[in-house]
């Protein structure tokens, strides 16, 4: 088996009904057989798995339609419980392709390949901090909602990753959210993000007035 930046390696593999961006953290709780065997392997190893959003099918008993972009995570704490299920705290460390699935034997399995930024236009400091301003709008009217979140969150000044956490932040669909994690360069990304904040503030605009 081939070690990551090379092309083409294996990972275990978790399909969810929720993705997983770079820099979010996942809570995990595991129940199911396959499940507890691979992450005693997971955890026997480096701590990494893939996390792949299920596009149509349901998270339990197989079967389901996989995303074929995906998020690797490392396992940065676990407990075991007496009847043998795990909680788990994982955060996405970054971006794979999945080449191609294994069978399940005895849990879901791939092969990936790193599938870094691709080379795009810059992205200013102004456009940047135009984003964060529109994230905080957004967040700001989902507190007067109701909701208990952070209306001003730590962003990274690093475009690329402050993308990845404005789309982990906003209140964005999981298929928007895979949409954030396939955008091919950060200036993409970036403009993607934009355009899905600007939606989500009208929204949320219109549920204030009634």
């Amino acid at each position: 088996m081939s070690e990551p930046g090379g092309a083409g390696y294996e990972r275990p593999m978790f399909p969810l009904g929720s993705g997983l961006l770079p820099s979010a953290v996942l809570p995990l709780h595991i129940f199911e057989d396959r499940y507890r065997v691979m992450i005693r392997r997971v955890l026997d190893g480096d701590r990494e798995f893939g996390v792949a959003l299920i596009e149509r099918g349901k998270e339990t008993g197989g079967g389901e339609v996989r995303a074929t972009t995906a998020t690797i995570a490392q396992v940065i704490d676990a407990a075991e419980f007496d009847d043998g299920r795990w909680a788990i705290a994982a955060v996405g460390t970054r971006r794979v392709r999945v080449l191609d699935w294994l069978p399940d034997d005895p849990h879901p399995r791939a092969i990936v390949d790193d599938w870094p930024d691709e080379p795009g236009d810059a992205v200013s400091p102004g456009q940047l901090d135009e984003l964060i301003g529109r994230l905080k709008r957004v967040l700001g009217l989902v507190a007067e909602l109701g909701h208990d979140v952070d209306i001003d969150p730590d962003l990274a000044s690093d475009p690329a990753l402050a993308g990845y956490q404005i789309g982990a932040l906003a209140p964005l669909g999981d298929f928007d959210r895979q949409r954030v994690l396939t955008a091919p360069t950060v200036s993409a990304r970036i403009v993607m993000l934009g355009d899905m904040l600007e939606e989500q503030e009208l929204l949320l605009q219109a549920q204030l007035r009634g």
